[in-house]
């Protein structure tokens, strides 16, 4: 039997946890968080009953704060390499809650998590976000031995373009 190499959990870990998304569709804008709701939200899922969309970044790579030009370059590149692929994708930005962290984004469909954790991967990303009409799940880009699946998730609309 292969041995499963575990990498070490960055110390961000916790913070990715708790991290919501605002999402940017043509229509309307959402912030998407883990969990149940405390009441209906009453939005569904935007892909219908299947589907993942997945949130990537290349801001901070490693988890350790870049400056905003290479972050932007970055980001900028990340964009390239969605469209190279012909995926679909929406503006999104991720953080905490509270809003004193933000991270820009990108809402992909049209990819499988392995893809996704790749691209992740290539940004110096340690995870990402996979959104599906039944849970919200944090995937390490190193491996899937520190996966965690979140039963359920909310979203409220939010009035314009937001950040968390």
């Amino acid at each position: 039997m292969p041995a499963v190499t575990r990498f070490p959990l960055s110390v961000q870990w916790p913070h990715y946890l708790r991290a919501v998304v605002d999402i940017s569709f043509p229509a309307y804008h959402i912030r998407v968080a883990p969990g149940c709701a405390h009441g209906p939200s009453g939005l569904p899922h935007p892909l219908g009953s299947a589907g993942t969309i997945h949130i990537v970044t290349a801001f901070n790579p490693g988890g350790h704060h870049s400056t905003a030009p290479s972050n932007l370059r970055a980001q900028h590149e990340l964009l390239h390499v969605i469209d190279r692929c012909g995926l679909q994708w929406w503006p999104a930005v991720g953080g905490d809650g509270a809003g004193t962290h933000a991270e820009i984004s990108v809402a992909i469909s049209g990819m499988s998590d392995a893809q996704a954790r790749a691209i992740g991967r290539t940004f110096g990303q340690d995870a990402v976000f996979a959104w599906t009409p039944t849970s919200w799940r944090l995937l390490a880009c190193t491996d899937t031995a520190h996966d965690v699946t979140v039963p359920g998730w909310h979203a409220t609309t939010l009035a314009s373009a937001s950040h968390p």
